[in-house]
């Protein structure tokens, strides 16, 4: 069997001290000379040499691990906003960690648990509306930037969308078109600070114009069969309009499925629009009006400001707003 090479080894190859070898393993340059990093380089690749991550550390308290919990890893928006923290991180030396929690504060629990022991240098979370207590009351002293949802908009470290503008000004701009009734579809609204904003959005500016609207709720378990028998009501009366407005992504799916009998009455009975880019609802026919997410980018911002705070260098605002836009499609062009 051959010997395993550990850092003595290339300290000894390289003709330099063991912590010399830790800081150019760690990326601490600044008071090594060139020519002490080429020997200190070449020992390794002639060696093939891999540090080893827990015991560096041991050494420096870090191990250049996040951990992310999103609420559902299967849906396209969670897909951007892990890919826009995995491309930032990895160019910052960061690799991480991926737990889904199903929007449960025991899973989130589990997953805390479970990445602060692997050691991950901090946290990038989509949490419930409990999950801070729970943070305050687990003691893991490590940076943690909330994302999507963050609860308390005054404090800690964050970055979201602007939901609550977007849904408002959206419903605003298609209220013009005079349709005669307007229901949201939403996951429970009070299970992510995110849904309230946006449900808020829809029936605050319903409020105002004093127009008709009714909030259905559904869930993971809600059918497409569930959906129509709600909505029966607005798609057998010919001589009204509806706009229907789709808060969730995964519930979009699931709504075009409920109204697939009913896909001639759009858009001139029937208006829909619904949250997230998908790539079906730009191909579907008709194509299906959207509220865009920068999610990717959302992602980044979120994985900037936990490495700043991870490497103590304050030079990054903790806390950022990104706009979506609407991306208006056939779905929504309704003439009175």
């Amino acid at each position: 069997m051959a010997k395993k090479i550990t850092i003595n080894d290339i300290a000894k190859l390289s003709g330099v001290s063991k912590t010399t070898v830790s800081f150019y393993l760690n990326g601490k340059f600044e008071k090594m000379s060139e020519d002490t990093k080429h020997r200190i380089e070449s020992a390794i690749d002639k060696t093939n040499y891999r540090p080893n991550a827990m015991a560096r550390s041991l050494n420096y308290k870090q191990t250049q691990l996040i951990g992310v919990i999103i609420g559902d890893i299967t849906n396209s928006f969670a897909n951007q906003i892990v890919k826009g923290i995995d491309d930032y991180a990895r160019d910052h030396g960061y690799q991480m960690i991926v737990g889904s929690s199903n929007y449960d504060l025991e899973n989130e629990k589990i997953c805390v648990s479970g990445m602060a022991g692997m050691g991950a240098d901090g946290f990038i979370v989509q949490p419930t509306v409990h999950f801070e207590t729970m943070w305050s009351e687990s003691n893991v002293e490590k940076p943690i930037v909330y994302f999507d949802s963050p609860n308390n908009d005054d404090a800690g470290m964050w970055v979201k969308t602007n939901n609550y503008e977007a849904v408002y000004e959206a419903t605003e701009e298609l209220s013009q078109q005079k349709y005669d009734n307007y229901v949201m579809i939403t996951a429970d609204p009070y299970v992510l600070k995110t849904r309230m904003e946006r449900t808020r959005g829809f029936t605050d500016c319903l409020d105002i114009k004093k127009l008709p609207y009714e909030v259905i709720v559904a869930d993971a378990k809600t059918t497409p069969e569930d959906l129509e028998k709600k909505l029966q009501v607005y798609l057998n009366d010919k001589k009204k309009s509806t706009l229907i407005f789709v808060a969730n992504n995964w519930l979009l799916d699931k709504t075009y499925l409920a109204l697939k009998k009913y896909k001639n009455l759009i858009p001139k009975q029937l208006g829909l629009i619904g949250f997230d880019s998908l790539e079906w609802s730009e191909m579907s026919v008709p194509s299906i009006t959207t509220i865009v997410q920068p999610a990717y980018e959302e992602g980044q911002t979120a994985a900037k400001i936990l490495i700043d705070a991870i490497e103590d260098k304050n030079e990054v605002v903790p806390n950022c707003i990104l706009p979506c836009r609407m991306n208006r499609l056939e779905s929504t062009n309704h003439e009175k």
